[in-house]
């Protein structure tokens, strides 16, 4: 179980990072669809980054895991409110529903 939770950890990670800094330009246009602002967008995407960077070192920092899949769980619910807000098909919902569904099973593994 231990070696599952390390992969979704770097699976998480991963995408996180592929979506914000190699696909940014969709990153640009869902923001700018969803009313968001720039700041709001390099605030979230920072952020993310950041707990990205928190769930890879929590390979070896155990202790660093729960709290940011946490909120990374909870970023993805976000993206989930702005996505039916925007009435998107389901495709563009389920990037963001598998990470959060991978973020809870991390938090629920790491609970202090």
């Amino acid at each position: 179980m231990e070696e599952l939770t390390l992969l979704i950890q770097f699976i998480i990670a991963i995408s996180v990072a592929y979506v914000w800094i190699f696909r940014f330009h969709n990153v640009l246009r869902e923001f700018e669809e969803f009313g968001l602002s720039n700041i709001t967008r390099n605030f979230v995407g920072a952020t993310k980054i950041s707990l990205a960077t928190l769930l890879v070192v929590g390979v070896w920092v155990s202790s660093l895991v729960f709290i940011p899949a946490v909120l990374m769980g909870l970023f993805m619910v976000a993206a989930q409110y702005f996505h039916f807000k925007q009435k998107n098909p389901f495709i563009k919902h389920l990037p963001s529903l598998i990470l959060l569904i991978l973020s809870a099973f991390v938090a629920f593994v790491s609970l202090p």
